[in-house]
């Protein structure tokens, strides 16, 4: 996926009224204002209380559910090869918010954990510096994880 495909995505569930942040790699890129790396997929934090009506919407577009691990997880794909990674995030009334895992397991989402970026030259939703780096600890980084790390530590003194 290009950075033209994700703003247009972004575009239809912002038409559509759904709320959803930019996660994962695309995350990086967009606090960093530029494309650091290839990206296999578009991972989306959304608004658990939106989740039907996003999938629905996929649906529309095509999209087809490849991954069912909801509540905690999906994975989607167009025909055209896009893929799509939705996290639902229920939102408690301070702005912060919490992510379902496997076994039990939660995500915690703080109420600084949401700002904006750039991805195509178009400002878009997407998850804070502070808010990436908390995701990448607790478990043995991969190199993909360094890369990000110190794009995000140098993005994060600006």
């Amino acid at each position: 996926m290009n950075g033209d495909q994700v703003t247009a995505l972004l575009d239809e569930f912002a038409a559509h009224g759904l709320r959803v942040w930019v996660a994962g790699g695309w995350a990086v890129d967009a606090v960093t204002g530029r494309r650091t790396r290839p990206h296999g997929d578009l991972d989306l934090a959304i608004d658990a209380a939106q989740q039907r009506e996003l999938l629905d919407l996929l649906d529309r577009l095509g999209f087809v559910t490849t991954v069912d691990w909801l509540p905690v997880r999906a994975e989607l794909t167009a025909p055209d090869g896009r893929e799509v990674d939705i996290h639902p995030v229920a939102f408690q009334r301070d702005g912060s918010g919490v992510q379902e895992g496997l076994d039990g397991q939660t995500f915690e989402y703080a109420a600084d954990g949401f700002a904006e970026g750039v991805v195509a030259g178009r400002r878009v939703p997407c998850l804070s510096v502070a808010q990436q780096l908390r995701f990448r600890e607790g478990y043995p980084l991969r190199d993909v994880d360094h890369h990000d790390i110190a794009l995000l530590r140098a993005a994060g003194q600006g």
